[in-house]
């Protein structure tokens, strides 16, 4: 799942990204354009948008036409 976070104070938003790389940068922007205020805002979720890799199901994808490809040849 990918996540955006949405600044509190002004129209700042980040990337896509996975929870804590959206966070850190949050925190930064925090930190940058509005000392002293703690993080806050908005977090807005993409299930449709995995971050990286996509977890183990591409593998297990690949691992299942393996089986299935030695199955067959013999």
């Amino acid at each position: 799942m990918a996540y955006r976070y949405w600044c509190g104070e002004c129209g700042f938003r980040t990337a896509w990204l996975g929870e804590s790389q959206g966070e850190q940068q949050q925190i930064e922007h925090y930190a940058k354009q509005h000392p002293g205020i703690p993080p806050g805002g908005q977090v807005e979720t993409n299930r449709k948008r995995p971050d990286g890799g996509g977890g183990c199901l591409p593998a297990a994808g690949i691992i299942l036409l393996l089986v299935v490809a030695a199955a067959c040849h013999r």
